[in-house]
C-alpha cells in the first residue's frame, strides 16, 4: 500500500461507528524525517460514550454530562500516528505513548528500535485542562451541570509563590500551568479567602477582601481588570511569602473522559478492521499486541487506567497487553470534580490517597479494604504485564514508599507474578545526562550540581525486554528494587540511611516530600481518588510514615539495578536537591536530584576533611577507571540490563574523559 493509499485509507474510516471512535480526521500527512520509511498522521477523532454502560460509569460526574440525541457523551481529541510507509513492514506491535502535559513524546526524538522494528506508534490527547496549541495532544470534554441547567459550584485551592519582588498580578497556577476551568463563581472575593504565610507551618495570616481582586492589575490600577484566572492585590505580593486562596469554583469539567478517550483510541486502532467504504484500513489485521508507556504525569495515568478498569474496552476486550509506567508514584488526579490532573505532589494535592500498591495490601492505617491496582483488571481477565521503573527521586518526592511497604511501612508488599519492577539507585526524575564529567552545574532553582547518573541505556533495554514479554512471552529479568527484609530501607535521616557527614554539604533530614493522610469530605471515594471534594483545604489527619533506600559510607545507594555510575562512582548521586532561594530556600528542590564529587587526590579529600575516599585512592590512574567502567558495563550486559552497543558507547565515553588524567 503506498503513501497515499494509507493516508487516503485513514481519511475513509470518517464514516466509521466501531468501537465509539465515531470518526477520525486527518489533518496532517507527511513521510517521517528521521527515517524516510514511515509516516507520520495527525488529526482529530471523535467519540461518544454510553453514560450507562459499566465501563463508563467509573468516569466521575459523566452522568450530569450533555447527551447527545442517541443519549450519549461527546467528545473530541487529537492523536498523531506514526507507522511504517509499506503494511508489510509493521510488526504487529502498537506502542501507545501518554503524553506528559499535552507533550507527545512522538513529536520528539523517537526510538530507532522501535522504527527499525516496525513498531507503530500512536500518541491522543487525554487532559481536558490543557489549552489547544499546535503540536500539543489535546482533547475537549463536556461540562458537568446541574439536572436543571445551573452552574455545578465546589471549593478549590489555588498556592502562589515565588512572586517577582512587586508585582500586583499573579494567575492562579498549579505550578505547573494556569486552572484554566476553574474560574470562581462570584468574582465579589466576600466569598473567598486569602492568606499568607513565610512557611508551610507558618501563621496563616488572612488578607482583607478589599485588598485584592480577582483581576489583573499588570496595566489597569487596583481594582484593575477584571479577570476570573488572576489574583491583584494591593501594594503588591512578597516574594518570600506563600499566598493561598481558597474560593468557590463554577462548571467542571468531565476530565475522567480522558481516560475512556484513550481506551477507545487504542482500541479502535487495535481492532477495527475496515473502514467506512469498506475498504481494509492501514492497520486492519496487522496488529496482535498493543503496549502503553508513560513517563511521571504521564505514567501515574497508566496506574489510574488500570485500577479503574479501562483496560477493558466496551466489548469486553483487553486494551493493553503490557504497560510500562515509568517514575510514576501514584494515581492522577483527574477523576473527581474540580481535578487538577497537572499537579505533581504538590502540599494538598491529590493522588496519593489510593490504592498505590500492585500487590493486595490492606490499609489499616487510613482504615481501607484489602486492595490492588489490579483488581478491576483480574475480574475482567484483562489485566496487562506491568514493567514499573523508578528511581530515587521518586523516593523523595513523589512518595514511592507505600506502593513498596504500604502506609504502616513496616513489611514489604509482594509483587504478583505479572508485575516486574526495577528500581534505579541515586537518580533524579527521569535520570540524568551521563558521561563523566565532573564540573556540573546546578539545576534550575537548585543549589548542589545536576545528578547525571542516566538511566537512558537501561530504559532502553528494558522497553526491548517488556515488548519481547508481550510478544514472546519471553520472561524479562527479575525484579531489581529495595526490600525492607533485607534492611534496605530505612527511616528519612542520616543516622538511619547510613548517610555521611561530608564536609560544607547538605544532609538528607527534612528533605522528604511528606504524606499526609487527607480528608476531603465525605462524598470522596478515596481509594479511586474519585468523587466530589467538599473541603478545602483539606483536614490532615496524620503523616503516613515511609521509608527511603539506605547508602553505603560514600551516601550512595546499593539496592536496585547497579547503574555503571553506581559501580564506578565518580562522587554521591542523590535523589533530592536543595532550593537555592525564595520561599523554599532550604527545602527539597522539586524531584531534582544532586551530586556531590570526590575529591581527584587524597591530600585535597584530608584538606577539606571528606570521609569519602578521593578518585586516585579508588582508581589509581585514568585506566583504572576506565577498567571499572568496562567491567560494570559487562555485568549490567549479562544481567540484561544494557544493551551491547549502549555498553561500548559508555565505555568508549570514559576511555576519552579527564578522570584521572
Amino acid at each position: 500500500m503506498t503513501l497515499a493509499r494509507v493516508a487516503l485509507g485513514l481519511l475513509a474510516l470518517q464514516a466509521i461507528a466501531l468501537g465509539h471512535v465515531t470518526r477520525v480526521v486527518v489533518e496532517s500527512r507527511a513521510p517521517l524525517a528521521a527515517s524516510g520509511r514511515h509516516v507520520k498522521i495527525t488529526g482529530r477523532f471523535y467519540g461518544e460514550l454510553d453514560p450507562k454502560a459499566p465501563q463508563n460509569a467509573i468516569i466521575n460526574d459523566i452522568q450530569l454530562a450533555p447527551r447527545n440525541a442517541h443519549g450519549r457523551v461527546e467528545y473530541s481529541a487529537t492523536f498523531t500516528l506514526i507507522l511504517p510507509s509499506a503494511p508489510a513492514a509493521i510488526s504487529g506491535v502498537l506502542l501507545y505513548e501518554v503524553p506528559n502535559r499535552g507533550n507527545s513524546p512522538l513529536n520528539a526524538r523517537l526510538s530507532a528500535d522501535d522504527l527499525a522494528a516496525g513498531h507503530v506508534l500512536l500518541s491522543s490527547g487525554w487532559q481536558g485542562d490543557l489549552a489547544e496549541r499546535t503540536g500539543m495532544e489535546t482533547i475537549r470534554v463536556p461540562v458537568a451541570r446541574n439536572p436543571d441547567g445551573s452552574s455545578i459550584t465546589g471549593p478549590v485551592l489555588a498556592r502562589l509563590m515565588n512572586l517577582p519582588a512587586g508585582a500586583n498580578t499573579a494567575p492562579l497556577t498549579t505550578g505547573y500551568g494556569a486552572l484554566l476551568y476553574q474560574h470562581p463563581a462570584s468574582m465579589d472575593t466576600g466569598s473567598a479567602l486569602l492568606t499568607r504565610q513565610a512557611s508551610e507551618d507558618g501563621q496563616l495570616i488572612p488578607i482583607p477582601n478589599a485588598d485584592w481582586a480577582f483581576a489583573d492589575c499588570s496595566q489597569v490600577p487596583f481594582p484593575g481588570r477584571p479577570d476570573p484566572s488572576s489574583i491583584c492585590l494591593k501594594g503588591g505580593f512578597q516574594p518570600d511569602q506563600l499566598y493561598r486562596v481558597v474560593y468557590t469554583a463554577k462548571d467542571p469539567l468531565v476530565l475522567g473522559i480522558g481516560l475512556a478517550a484513550t481506551r477507545d483510541i487504542v482500541s479502535f486502532f487495535r481492532y477495527e478492521q475496515r473502514d467506512g467504504a469498506g475498504e481494509s484500513s492501514p492497520l486492519a489485521g496487522r496488529i496482535r499486541h498493543a503496549i502503553g508507556s508513560g513517563t511521571s504525569q504521564s505514567g501515574n495515568f497508566i496506574r489510574t487506567f488500570i485500577h479503574l478498569g479501562f483496560n477493558q474496552d466496551e466489548e469486553g476486550r483487553i486494551v493493553w497487553d503490557g504497560v510500562n509506567p515509568n517514575i510514576a508514584g501514584r494515581q492522577l488526579a483527574i477523576n473527581f470534580r474540580f481535578a487538577i490532573p497537572g499537579g505533581a505532589a504538590e502540599p494538598f494535592q491529590l493522588g496519593s490517597e489510593a490504592v498505590l500498591w500492585w500487590g493486595t495490601y490492606r490499609d489499616t492505617v487510613r482504615g481501607r479494604p484489602a486492595s490492588s491496582l489490579l483488581d478491576r483488571c483480574r475480574a475482567t481477565k484483562t489485566c496487562p504485564k506491568v514493567m514499573e521503573t523508578f528511581g530515587s527521586a521518586e523516593f523523595w518526592g513523589l512518595r514511592m514508599s507505600p506502593g513498596l511497604v504500604g502506609t504502616g511501612a513496616d513489611a514489604d508488599i509482594p509483587l504478583p507474578p505479572e508485575v516486574r519492577r526495577y528500581y534505579f539507585p541515586g537518580v533524579t526524575h527521569g535520570g540524568g545526562r551521563g558521561g563523566f564529567d565532573l564540573n556540573l552545574k546546578p539545576p534550575a532553582g537548585c543549589a548542589l550540581a545536576a545528578n547525571p547518573n542516566s538511566t537512558a541505556e537501561s530504559m532502553r533495554a528494558l522497553r526491548r525486554a517488556l515488548i519481547d514479554w508481550v510478544v514472546k512471552d519471553a520472561p524479562p529479568p527479575e525484579s531489581r528494587y529495595p526490600l525492607l527484609q533485607r534492611e534496605e530501607l530505612a527511616a528519612p535521616d542520616r543516622r538511619s540511611m547510613g548517610f555521611p557527614a561530608i564536609p560544607g554539604a547538605p544532609l538528607p533530614d527534612n528533605m522528604l516530600n511528606r504524606l499526609p493522610d487527607h480528608d476531603v469530605g465525605p462524598d470522596f471515594r478515596y481509594n479511586d481518588v474519585s468523587g466530589v471534594v467538599s473541603r478545602q483545604p483539606p483536614a490532615i489527619l496524620r503523616t503516613i510514615p515511609m521509608l527511603v533506600p539506605k547508602t553505603d559510607p560514600d551516601g550512595n545507594e546499593q539496592a536496585g539495578v547497579p547503574l555503571i555510575l553506581n559501580q564506578a562512582p565518580l562522587g554521591t548521586y542523590l535523589g533530592w536537591n536543595v532550593t537555592a532561594s525564595g520561599y523554599l530556600k532550604g527545602q527539597t528542590c522539586g524531584f531534582a536530584g544532586g551530586f556531590i564529587p570526590f575529591a581527584r587526590t587524597r591530600a585535597e579529600r584530608l584538606a577539606e576533611g571528606d570521609p569519602r575516599p578521593s578518585l586516585e585512592e579508588r582508581y589509581g590512574t585514568h585506566e583504572g577507571y576506565v577498567s571499572r567502567v568496562r567491567a560494570a558495563a559487562e555485568r549490567l550486559v549479562r544481567e540484561r540490563f544494557l544493551l551491547p552497543e549502549d555498553a561500548g558507547r559508555i565505555i568508549e565515553q570514559a576511555e576519552a574523559s579527564a578522570i584521572l588524567r
